[in-house]
This record gives structure tokens, sequence and C-alpha cells, in this order.
């Protein structure tokens, strides 16, 4: 058991015999009453998402997992298939499973699933990663004034906001939590 005020981004949650992972929290005391806490949940099960509010201090059933670190190994069709970097077997797990965080993994990169009584449940990205810029319009002078952005295609393919002085062939730094830009660096 657990107590609400204790929920974490990646954990599981048994609710109603579901296993539920938290994408999402947030704290919130409204000006009356007793703080709650706001949780965007996935069912495991069903891929569905809901947003559900605890009380502060409500207890909870938490799952203990299996956290095995891996590596993304390639692409089969309507799954991706990651390395158990420890004991090397192949662990498939559907593309639908995985979520916007496919558009931002490469080959080689290294990721934790969680695992349920065996069977893989959750993929934990790192926060960060690095990738190179492939595509990009020219910024136009004198547009610096303002916290203007453009769109570029990364290394993966994905589509992502950049500022205007990020061009083709440098490398960016991504937040994998929310998907965003966070610096270019420097090679």
């Amino acid at each position: 058991m657990i107590n609400s005020n204790h929920i974490k981004r990646g954990m599981v949650l048994n609710i109603d015999g579901d296993l539920q992972l938290v994408q999402s929290f947030q704290h919130h005391k409204p000006g009356k009453g007793a703080a709650v806490v706001r949780v965007k949940l996935k069912s495991l099960s069903k891929g569905t998402t809901v947003e559900k509010t605890f009380r502060s201090g409500e207890m909870l059933e938490d799952v203990e997992l299996d956290k095995r670190p891996v590596t993304y190994s390639y692409d089969e069709g309507d799954s991706i298939v990651f390395m158990d970097t420890e004991t090397y077997d192949q662990i498939s797990i559907p593309k639908e499973d995985i979520g916007d965080l496919i558009h931002f993994m490469k080959e080689g990169m290294e990721l934790n699933i969680l695992l349920h009584e065996g069977n893989p449940v959750s993929i934990l990205p790192p926060n960060f990663t690095e990738l190179e810029v492939t595509y990009a319009e020219e910024g136009l002078k004198g547009d610096t004034a303002t916290n203007a952005t453009k769109e570029v295609t990364l290394e993966t393919g994905a589509k992502l906001q950049v500022p205007l002085f990020v061009k083709a062939g440098d490398v960016v730094k991504v937040d994998l939590r929310d998907f965003s830009y966070v610096e270019r660096v420097s090679k």
C-alpha cells in the first residue's frame, strides 16, 4: 500500500483489479477543503487513459515491477524488439504500447522495461536524448527578437519545434518526458 502523496510517474497501481501506469500527477490544494492528487493513468490491459483524483493521504495498492535494462534493437512490423542487456533475451513490444516515444527512439538507445510477472507492461526512457537535425528551414535574419520557433526533422523522422538558430547537422537535446527541445549540443 502506498499513500497518494507518494505517487510518482512510472509507478503502477492496482485499481479495481486493473494495473494502471501513472503517466503524470499533480498535487493540488484548493482554497477550501483538503488537498488532492490529480493523476493521469493508463490501463495496461485496455490501453485507455483516464484521469482520477485521490484525496491526500488516501491509501492505494501499488504493484512491484521488475525493471530490466534493455537496448532498442530493431523494428519488426507492428512491434519493436528490445534486447535485455543482462541476459541478451529478445523482448518484443507492440508499437501501440510505446506511444509517442517511438518517434524519438533510435537503434542502440538504452531504456528500461518494466515487467509484471515476466510480462512487459511499460517502457521507461531516459529523461533526455540527443538527436541530429536532418532537415531545417533557414531562420530569417532579424526574426530573433521574439521566441520564434521553427519545425525541424530529426534523424528518427520525428518533427520538433526548435529556436530559429538551429540548422541541419546540429545535434539537439530532447526532453523525452514532454518531447520538447532543451538545447543545442556542441559537437
